[in-house]
């Protein structure tokens, strides 16, 4: 083997290992954190999760980033160590599918149908197609992703095809049939595949390296299966790498894909070997293939499954015995705001934690409003206490997903995703703005109680009004944002403009009862702060609902967003804007007209008197 065939051999590994991970960063974008959604929620039952931890490797093409993110799962208290170990199991099962599409390249015929079957043969045409989908789109967007699996497949394929072609050639090296001898020792064998699949962190790609020696002929079965047991073990270091730093469970979950792996590979050496003390197995003296290494990469994933199922809760155990403790107590927390950093390298299920975190925090929002404007109107010290604890909750959850955003930002992630993000980012400073405002309400409150002060008849019927619209606002624009609903958010700026006009008028209405006599002075001060905190809030729900728009119509100019109005949207927005101040009546007049009974129009609808 000369010079030339090892400079092959290292290009054909680099294109190889390359090939795999773009075609397995492809499909995760494709995927778009759905799968991972359901490996969150659909793992009651073992089997199940058995079933979905393969399917979902199959998809993504590493068991590696499988248990990586159980480990996330498990870290951040989403799922349980009983439905983790389910899910390990079958993701050693769906990182086989790898080694049967590599095995292609060992297809040999005359026949058109064989060719055709060779990777060698269609690869060029996946490549073309995927170069083509991915320079037509300009952006990131699914045909750019399918474009991307395309051309990761092909990549991959010929990165194969280059190595076996590199080391075809050391079939008559006596050094390289002596090494291979070498590890037809069990334990060697076992510690060189170990050791491969920890350097390069993939049980795939080293059993496609494998795969690939088999071209040179020298590569029996006797040495291949020592070597295919040990990267079962190796992949395992992937997880333990990061469990490092978490939690005691998510530490467990990563000794349970060890020891699963450990002891399915002990069984399996030791029944095989003390069997073909007494058989003799004649395949063992057999060249391997790149088919016959899938076969023995599969019947050993599902047989370790088949035999260590039934005793899930004793691996659990033994995993808790060596990671020993009380997990609950150390980690005991009344909401936990946290993000898992390990989620980044899925950024498409990191965008879908993040959107489930920031749905939470608009949800508690609203809780706070609903409490803070109860408040003022019927005082209840309680109700203060829990607006104050929910501001100070609201705080981290702006604290944890800012950072987080922005890490996740400098990822690879779809359209769709970073509008998403943009409205996110957008978004949750205003909320937590709004969640100050009603602990701000909410000492207003405080204020009025402690000082022994009350709103006159009519202030108490405006206040009344006035919190009726800011909470209709509030859920208007959480239920938008939540829903990611620019429709419905377009519905939030008429009622910002009633708010704004209840605001001034019921500002003028004090000054007429201050002239009066009616209010004292002191009341005055408070009602201006309260009036100006719930004109603040519909404020910030404008912002929201602008951002929300805006992002949809590819429209970034929030500004000026309802300047550029047309005559006819302007006459709809105005219309809105009127009968929507219809429902928020703060005079007696104004009660009693929207008491009216209705009368029928000639055309069967019906009308206020």
């Amino acid at each position: 083997m000369d010079i030339f065939s090892i400079l092959n051999m290292i290009g054909g590994l680099s294109l190889f290992l390359y090939g795999m991970s773009v075609m397995g960063d492809g499909l995760s974008k494709m995927a778009g954190g759905k799968l991972e959604t359901i490996l969150e929620t659909l793992t009651k039952k073992r089997i199940f999760a058995v079933l979905l931890g393969a399917g979902v490797t199959a998809v993504i093409q590493s068991s590696s980033a499988t248990t990586v993110m159980i480990v996330g799962f498990v870290n951040s208290g989403i799922m349980k160590l009983s439905q983790a170990v389910g899910i390990i199991m079958g993701a050693n099962i769906g990182t086989t599918i790898t080694s049967w599409l590599l095995s292609l390249t060992g297809i040999e015929g005359n026949t058109i149908w064989l060719k055709l079957l060779k990777p060698s043969s269609f690869s060029p045409v996946l490549a073309a197609i995927g170069i083509i989908f991915m320079m037509a789109s300009k952006a990131e967007s699914k045909k750019k992703d399918i474009g991307g699996i395309l051309l990761g497949f092909a990549i991959l394929m010929f990165g194969m095809e280059t190595m076996s072609g590199a080391v075809s050639g050391l079939s008559d090296n006596p050094s390289f049939t002596r090494l291979m001898t070498a590890f037809s020792n069990p334990i060697i064998g076992m510690a060189a595949g170990a050791i491969l699949t920890a350097i390069i962190q993939s049980s795939s790609a080293s059993v496609g390296i494998l795969q690939a020696l088999c071209a040179t002929g020298a590569v029996h079965y006797s040495v291949a299966l020592p070597i295919i047991m040990g990267q079962n073990i190796g992949t395992c270091v992937t997880s333990i790498i990061s469990s490092i730093g978490a939690n005691k469970n998510a530490r467990r979950a990563a000794m349970i894909h060890l020891y699963f792996n450990l002891i399915g590979t002990t069984l399996f050496m030791i029944s095989f070997y003390i069997i073909n003390a007494f058989v003799n197995f004649a395949f063992l003296g057999e060249s391997a293939n790149a088919a016959g290494i899938a076969l023995i990469h599969s019947l050993f994933n599902i047989g370790a499954t088949i035999c260590l199922f039934p005793f899930s809760d004793s691996l659990v155990k033994l995993a808790e015995i060596t990671i020993s403790g009380d997990n609950e107590k150390e980690d005991i927390k009344e909401i936990d705001v946290s993000i898992d950093e390990r989620f980044l390298e899925r950024p498409a299920f990191a965008m879908e934690i993040c959107r489930t975190k920031a749905r939470e925090m608009a949800e508690i929002v609203q809780k706070s409003i609903e409490l803070a404007t109860g408040t003022l109107l019927e005082y209840n010290s309680d109700n203060v206490k829990e607006i104050s604890s929910l501001e100070a909750i609201v705080d981290k959850y702006e604290d944890a997903l800012g950072t987080y955003l922005v890490k996740l930002s400098s990822k690879n992630i779809s359209v769709e995703d970073s509008q998403s993000m943009s409205v996110i980012l957008h978004s949750i400073s205003d909320l937590e703005r709004i969640s100050d405002h009603a602990l701000d309400l909410a000492e207003s409150a405080k204020e009025i109680n402690k000082k022994e002060l009350s709103f006159s008849k009519s202030a108490r019927r405006e206040i009344e009004a006035i919190s009726k619209a800011v909470q209709d606002i509030c859920g208007l624009t959480i239920s938008s944002f939540c829903n990611d609903d620019s429709e419905k958010a377009s519905h939030v700026e008429p009622l910002e403009e009633v708010i704004d006009t209840l605001t001034k008028r019921i500002k003028e209405n004090h000054i007429k009862r201050l002239k009066k006599g009616k209010c004292g002075v002191e009341m005055g001060f408070i009602l201006e702060d309260i009036l100006t905190g719930l004109e603040r809030v519909s404020d910030h729900c404008s912002n929201i609902a602008l951002e929300l728009i805006t992002i949809h119509d590819n429209d970034y100019n929030t500004h000026g967003y309802y300047k550029n109005f047309s005559a006819e949207e302007r006459a709809f927005f105005y219309t809105e804007y009127e009968g929507l101040l219809k429902r928020y009546p703060i005079t007696k007049k104004e009660i009693k007209q929207l008491m009216k009974p209705e009368r029928e129009k000639d055309d069967g609808t019906y009308i206020h008197n």
